[in-house]
């Protein structure tokens, strides 16, 4: 197995790449004829008529095209759910410990559990949340999404990451885009690896505006990472599994899919180191808004929010005066998942463990536990290095609607409300 870990910078950039000298086509004839008898295919990931700045498609040059697969045929192994779930919507705040490590050999595909959805696969609406684990890579197997694209956030062991434009490592505290109709594989490097998954139907992901921060702040397009052409050359009996409409579907190939030896477009997957993100926070008092910790956002039809944003808590300094630092008692219309990567939350410094996962949605309060909150009470208010710790939040607009696989889970916690309950009645009329 190649390890040709080579990247350019920039997110949204329009790249080229060829892994043999001479692959990529120069001038206005070349596409006739592609060098080394090479096939042309584009992969667009808009309408062909969108703006400029929104028109996203790269062009492929490789040994085969696509089309050359065998017939489909229902996937059985199939563990994804899809919005819309026919499900009843509760209020209740739930939260789960990590999901175990498997005990039997598993590849990504046939480790995947999916947590919540909402909105419509097939109307191109909202977005889904899944977890993943695996101890063994997908050797002749291969994945495409064509409903939408997949954010991987990494929670414990690194993973190798074969595209069709080239090859990706990331490590826990690294995240990679890999874009809707991009096939890929995931290979665990060592004993085993898990994390968490968005999978957005929506608009892309992109940077969100920055506004009145100005020019510097947040995800810089510069330290996102893609990578450069890498081909295989290989004929061999391949499984291609696709993600249609909500259902998976298998087809066989006589070749490798990934053949691409040279590409040039907007369109291709990329990882991103969250130690990378310039935190934006206060200087005098209160806090800002949780907006302020957006790393990527699928912007909805309503300007300002979301149908999905992927948001983090990171190492960070709090020198707020006069106030109650950690995050105060809320609720609001967008409804959050979170998961915690390493580390302990400043919010939940028992119960939510590295691996596990909490949802609130729209309107259903939530905030500091009982501990917590008589703890940062009492504290004094010096400057305070939150360090060693990374959580993160997938919050949408719409409420999720949970799986009976995330509800019914052995690792949910059905006593997680109880975190709450010993909050004294400190009212005093007078005093």
């Amino acid at each position: 197995m190649s390890t040709n870990f080579r990247y350019q910078s920039g997110f949204g950039n329009f790249f080229e790449s060829e892994a043999l000298e001479g692959s990529l086509p120069k001038g206005r004839n070349s596409p006739q004829r592609v060098n080394f008898g090479l096939y042309a295919e584009q992969l667009s990931g808009s309408a062909f008529t969108m703006p400029r700045k929104s028109n996203l498609r790269s062009w492929l040059y490789r040994i085969r095209p696509s089309v050359v697969h065998g017939s489909y045929k229902k996937f059985e192994k199939n563990a994804l759910a899809s919005a819309p779930l026919h499900r009843v919507v509760t209020p209740e705040q739930y939260r789960w410990s990590p999901r175990p490590m498997p005990e039997k050999t598993t590849d990504f595909v046939e480790g995947l559990m999916s947590v919540a959805a909402h909105g419509d696969v097939v109307g191109q609406t909202g977005a889904a949340i899944h977890l993943y684990h695996c101890n063994a890579p997908m050797a002749q197997r291969s994945f495409v999404n064509a409903d939408g694209e997949f954010l991987l956030v990494p929670q414990e062991g690194n993973i190798f990451v074969k595209t069709e434009l080239g090859l990706l490592e990331v490590s826990p505290g690294e995240i990679v885009l890999i874009p809707r109709g991009m096939k890929f594989q995931v290979h665990p490097n060592g004993k085993g690896s898990r994390g968490y998954i968005c999978e957005n139907y929506g608009t892309p992901f992109e940077l969100p505006d920055l506004g009145p921060i100005g020019s510097n702040g947040l995800a810089s397009a510069r330290d996102f990472l893609c990578p450069v052409a890498n081909y295989e050359d290989i004929d061999e009996e391949h499984e291609l599994v696709t993600k249609f409409s909500g259902n998976l579907w298998t087809c066989p190939l006589n070749h490798s899919p990934f053949d691409v030896v040279a590409w040039h477009g907007n369109y291709a997957p990329f990882k991103y180191d969250l130690s990378k993100f310039n935190t934006i926070g206060t200087v005098s008092f209160d806090h800002p808004d949780p907006s302020i910790f957006t790393v990527l956002t699928s912007k909805s039809e309503t300007p300002g929010t979301a149908n999905v944003d992927f948001v983090i808590f990171p190492p960070r300094w709090m020198v707020g005066e006069d106030t109650f630092r950690p995050p105060y008692y809320h609720r609001n219309i967008m409804s959050e998942y979170m998961g915690l990567i390493h580390g302990v939350y400043d919010a939940k410094e028992e119960g939510f463990a590295p691996g596990g996962g909490s949802l609130h949605n729209c309107m259903s309060a939530h905030g500091p536990d009982a501990e917590t909150f008589k703890k940062a009470s009492d504290v004094s208010l010096a400057p305070q290095k939150i360090d060693k710790t990374l959580a993160f939040m997938f919050e949408s607009k719409s409420p999720w609607v949970l799986t009976e696989e995330a509800e019914t889970a052995s690792f949910r916690q059905k006593d997680y409300l109880n975190c709450w309950k010993d909050l004294p009645k400190n009212f005093k009329a007078q005093g």
